[in-house]
């Protein structure tokens, strides 16, 4: 088994926190007239048909079985609901404040890998994932008088996306990263196919397939790619570093979703807020920083040996 390498793994989980929101403004901007079933059905069908040809065109170990097979299939079900629950509370709620509610999810997967993975997490990281939540707390200022029954989207969203990281990470050394994103796509759209199939007629509206515009069409490729890449950073992350290391460093990704959301829609936090996100980011780079003192130890004690 291969030495984890933190700092490449925080490198490319880094990487996954700037392409996320980007994917989650133009799902937001989706989702206000694609039903949220054919955006995940065209989500995956992008990702099976990008990775597929590179797959087979490297010769790439893609087949599955036991428990490889049986893990797969629970993360890509999993990472169906997530997304489809995140953009479902991304036609209600700003672009931050959906992301930053969801970010109780480092905690959780910090649990996790604690107690599901017998992972070492010391104290100062506890610290820092603590101090990040305190500060998702200042950039939300939660109302769920305001906001109603979506607000609760984000944090089931957050518990999705632990138990995900939290498969990801048991499967991530036991299979090449561009052929488990193949399979999950592939995976994703034999599930979606039939459900969207057996809904048609219901009159659910999320579960509809409607003919789209080719602007709508372009941003559904675009999102299919992003979020492809988006994940297959990801996955490079869990088989380089543990969840545990990850975990407070998803932390930045909510200044970039605040950034995006700007730019994009318009919204700004207000002061308290931006006091939050400051918190977030110290919270992140101080994990960098420690890991990086951690490595250059290593290094040290390796050179003496």
């Amino acid at each position: 088994m291969a030495l984890d390498k933190p700092l490449l793994g925080i490198a490319l989980m880094l990487g996954f926190c700037i392409l996320a929101p980007v994917g989650d403004a133009i799902a937001k901007i989706l989702g206000q007239t694609v039903p949220v079933g054919q955006l995940v059905l065209v989500r995956f069908a992008v990702q099976a048909l990008v990775l597929i040809p590179i797959v087979w065109g490297t010769k790439r170990i893609w087949k599955m079985r036991g428990r490889v097979l049986a893990l797969t299939f629970t993360r890509t079900v999993l990472h169906i609901l997530g997304i489809g629950a995140m953009v479902t509370a991304l036609k209600y709620l700003p672009l931050a404040d959906a992301v930053a509610i969801a970010f109780v999810m480092p905690f959780i997967m910090l649990l996790l890998g604690r107690y599901a993975l017998n992972e070492e997490v010391g104290s100062r990281r506890m610290l820092a994932c603590l101090v990040g939540f305190i500060g998702t707390l200042l950039v939300v200022q939660p109302s769920f008088s305001q906001v109603g029954w979506p607000a609760l989207l984000p944090l089931a969203v957050a518990v999705n996306f632990a138990l995900f990281m939290l498969v990801t990470r048991q499967i991530a050394k036991e299979t090449d990263p561009i052929g488990l994103q193949a399979v999950s796509g592939v995976m994703a759209v034999g599930i979606m196919i039939p459900v969207l199939w057996v809904f048609q007629d219901t009159g659910l509206p999320q579960l509809q397939v409607i003919a789209v515009s080719a602007y709508e069409g372009s941003l559904l490729l675009s999102i299919g790619l992003l979020g492809t890449i988006a994940h297959l950073l990801m996955t490079w992350s869990l088989r380089y570093a543990p969840s545990a290391t990850l975990a407070p460093m998803q932390y930045l990704e909510i200044p970039f979703a605040t950034l995006i959301g700007f730019l994009v829609f318009g919204d700004w936090p207000n002061p308290m807020a931006s006091v939050g996100i400051m918190i977030t980011m110290a919270a992140g780079l101080y994990v960098v920083l420690r890991e990086r003192a951690s490595a250059r130890e290593l290094e040290a004690q390796q050179a003496v040996l």
